[in-house]
């Protein structure tokens, strides 16, 4: 269930101007530009190395403290024939770090084994008698953890003593003294701007692979499918190195010839050649999570690297099996939940933090799943227990601005142990100091968090009208994708619309699909997941959407998925200095000639903003001609927010009023045709190159201008290379570029993006213009 819409503020964009050489370098939507622009990606250089991974330098795995050491001593093993011993964690990024260590020391020749502890038995990490046992199995002259060890201070004390190397490699956040273990490596030495500091566990392992693989002049690229899994399924931020491994390895688990996975994509219906982040975090992680949930996780290597078609497919189903029965326990512990803090609404009303104690049914390998849709529903932090005889075992999920491992820190007199960081952990604690430790970690809350709970709040990226929603318009946006931690997928808002149907579907009617129109009179459909038993509000109401395309029935349409809703406030977004204009519309009149002749008699001081469309009998302004003015007249419709922004800004009117007549619609062919004209006459009269007056003339933004002198240049009609630096317009050679159906389609794009936004202002409430 969405956090309840009433507690939510929304933040819409402000209208940064982006310079329109960025603009024109990136192509496309401005939606594509401007998010990279507000994500700090301000030059062309970093937004293309963001986009396209071609365009970026990875780092030497030899930036990574202590990796060298590391290499070496594992190299000097591989040379002895030592036997090595992987020792893992059974989540994700814990089992695909194990299996990428495994076997890239075969593939190198090694001898190795490997250990995960039981989620259930064991916890987390490495303890003492855990490690000797596995010690006596295996019997290794050197240990390497992944994923995992970086507080494990006694048992690496143990092995040590027994003349056992330890190599941990981990990406937690370090504790105040380190373990004496031969080498670290962990990417929190780095400073956080460094960009290996995000690698999760399997990034770190990786990193020494490749290290081993380039001492004997190989590549180890094939192992960037592992990368990909535990970076998405541990949500690790999508920046620096971190985004890059992911970008090369999702291409792998399209055409992945691992079995296991090939079985695992049958069983969940999955189109391999889509496979994405979305896959990832919502498909194929729960389901290798759910063997570290409910079972045991040291067969993730087998059926990562078996070559064996029956043993694929028998843990392939076992993983299917696992699965379903950790989303029954999920929706049956989730209902349970539901159920005490309705009977006890202290718990939510009286704490700043939910602490629920459940009984022993209640898996501890689900119940951090169950917490997570438990802050989503309320707002707050939230820490699920469950009774094991004496003791009360659970796992904490926070929102932003509340460190709950502080938190929880904070009682340490009532725990056994604990651990995490700001935004989950796990704890342990007796049975009898629950309630204790509740109250505790309430009066602790304001010295570390502050008398009030943060407000929660969405970001919106960008409004658009329904019109503007179109395949090539999510296609562009994509290619900031792949979306997590870090790099949020896009978040679209649309205002004043109103519901026409309200269907409810699904196996198990939880979920609905709305028909919404907007206000300029455009229908879509939208999707809302679990969402049977809310309201909305009779009104018209504002949307908070996410956009993707789906593929029904072999279809591709666009899809939007309802996130958040509110009643729809008729307040100004696009100018904010400008919400108390008089605002006078007259669009679509019978006759505006006319109109305008008796509207300029009433205002006699009035200015006429009009770029493409010249009125006989009138002065007219373009937009760089413009000044202060009580009131302006907008009679062509501006191309774009930006544009109508900068003429409010330079006029400063009182009173605004609208007629925005439209031009023919235009088409790139005809678009292409103007501009030749342009640079026809500049040719000939030899006069200075000026974007913003091709702008002006053509009534469009100075982006599509440049992008269309960069389309003309790429087919070949002109060289134009040195327009910008010499003023120079010389004959092409006839044909077109190798990159030139890439411009086209961008060209093409952000003239779409134009005329939706004309169409928009032609249609709108005015109040959502200015």
């Amino acid at each position: 269930m969405p956090m309840r819409n009433s507690l939510i503020s929304w933040k819409f964009p402000e209208l940064i101007d982006i310079p329109s050489d960025f603009q024109s370098g990136i192509g496309g939507s401005t939606v594509v530009s401007r998010t990279l622009y507000k994500r700090g990606l301000t030059t062309l250089a970093s937004a293309r190395g963001f986009l396209e991974p071609d365009y970026y330098s990875p780092t030497p795995a030899d930036q990574l403290p202590g990796l060298n050491k590391a290499s070496k001593r594992i190299q000097a093993s591989l040379k002895a024939n030592e036997s090595i011993l992987i020792w893992g964690d059974f989540d994700v990024d814990g089992q695909t770090s194990t299996s990428l260590l495994v076997s890239a020391i075969r593939e190198l020749g090694g001898n190795v084994s490997h250990y995960i502890p039981n989620r259930a038995k064991e916890s987390h990490g490495l303890t003492v008698q855990s490690l000797l046992d596995q010690i006596e199995r295996f019997n290794p002259s050197l240990i390497i953890t992944c994923d995992t060890g970086i507080d494990a201070h006694s048992p690496v004390s143990e092995a040590q003593k027994l003349g056992i190397d330890v190599i941990i490699t981990d990406h937690h956040q370090l504790p105040p003294e380190l373990p004496d273990s031969y080498a670290i490596v962990n990417p929190n030495f780095l400073p956080p701007s460094h960009p290996l500091f995000s690698l999760p566990g399997v990034g770190v392992a990786y990193k020494i692979v490749e290290d081993l693989f380039l001492s004997c002049n190989r590549n180890a690229d094939h192992y960037l499918d592992f990368v990909a899994l535990g970076i998405v399924a541990d949500v690790a931020e999508l920046k620096g190195d971190t985004r890059y491994l992911l970008q090369r390895g999702l291409p792998l688990l399209r055409h992945t010839p691992r079995l296991g996975l090939q079985h695992l994509y049958t069983n969940a219906k999955l189109d391999q050649e889509n496979i994405s982040e979305e896959q990832i975090g919502f498909v194929i992680g729960p389901r290798l999570n759910a063997l570290g949930r409910l079972s045991d996780s040291n067969s993730c290597v087998d059926f990562f690297t078996t070559n064996e078609p029956s043993l694929a497919a028998h843990l392939a189903r076992e993983l299917e099996m696992l699965n379903a029965q950790r989303q029954q326990l999920t929706e049956d512990i989730y209902q349970s939940a539901i159920l005490k803090i309705e009977a006890d609404s202290s718990l939510v009303n009286d704490y700043p933090v939910l602490v629920l104690l459940g009984p022993p049914d209640w898996n501890p390998g689900v119940i951090g799943i169950v917490a997570s849709r438990l802050v989503d529903r309320y707002h707050l932090p939230v820490i699920m227990l469950t009774q094991e005889g004496e003791q009360a075992r659970g796992s904490a999920r926070s929102i932003p601005g509340v460190p709950i491992s502080e938190l929880i820190a904070s009682a340490q007199e009532y725990l056994l142990s604990h651990g995490g960081h700001p935004m989950a952990a796990g704890l342990k604690l007796q049975l009898d100091h629950v309630g204790a430790f509740r109250r505790k970690i309430a009066d602790n809350f304001p010295n570390i968090v502050g008398d009030q709970l943060p407000s929660p709040a969405i970001s919106i990226d960008a409004i658009l009208p329904f019109e503007s929603i179109s395949i090539n318009f999510i296609k562009d946006f994509q290619r900031l994708s792949p979306f997590g931690a870090g790099n949020p997928k896009l978040l679209f808002a649309s205002r004043g619309v109103e519901v026409i149907a309200d269907r409810t579907i699904g196996k198990n009617r939880n979920h609905r699909k709305l028909s919404l129109i907007d206000s300029a009179g455009t229908e879509k459909d939208v999707l809302w997941w679990n969402s049977v038993g809310i309201d909305l509000p009779s009104s018209s109401i504002d949307i908070a959407y996410s956009l993707a395309l789906s593929n029904f029935k072999d279809q591709i349409q666009p899809q939007l998925t309802l996130q958040h809703f509110r009643t729809s406030v008729d307040t100004p977004i696009l100018v904010k200095d400008h919400d108390k204009l008089e605002i006078k519309d007259l669009r679509r009149q019978k006759d505006p000639l006319k109109t305008l002749e008796e509207i300029t008699e009433e205002y006699p001081s009035a200015i006429i903003w009009s770029e493409y469309n010249l009125l006989s009998g009138f002065t007219v302004y373009p937009r760089e001609d413009l000044f202060k003015s009580q009131t302006l007249i907008i009679w062509s419709t501006p191309p774009s927010p930006s544009v109508l922004k900068q003429a409010l800004n330079t006029v400063s009117p009182k009173t605004v009023i609208l007629f925005a007549e439209t031009s023919t619609f235009k088409t790139t062919r005809s678009v292409i045709q103007e501009l030749l004209g342009l640079l026809k006459h500049l040719r000939i009269t030899r006069k200075a190159y000026n974007t913003l007056l091709f702008a002006q003339a053509l009534g469009l933004t100075t982006a599509l201008i440049e992008l269309g002198l960069t389309w003309i240049h790429e087919h070949g009609e002109y060289d134009l290379s040195q327009l910008v630096s010499n003023n120079l317009i010389n004959d092409g050679p006839g044909t077109p570029l190798p990159d030139f159906n890439k411009t086209d389609e961008r060209f093409s794009l952000l003239l779409h993006e134009i005329s939706s936004y004309r169409h928009y202002f032609t249609r709108a409430k005015k109040e959502f213009l200015i």
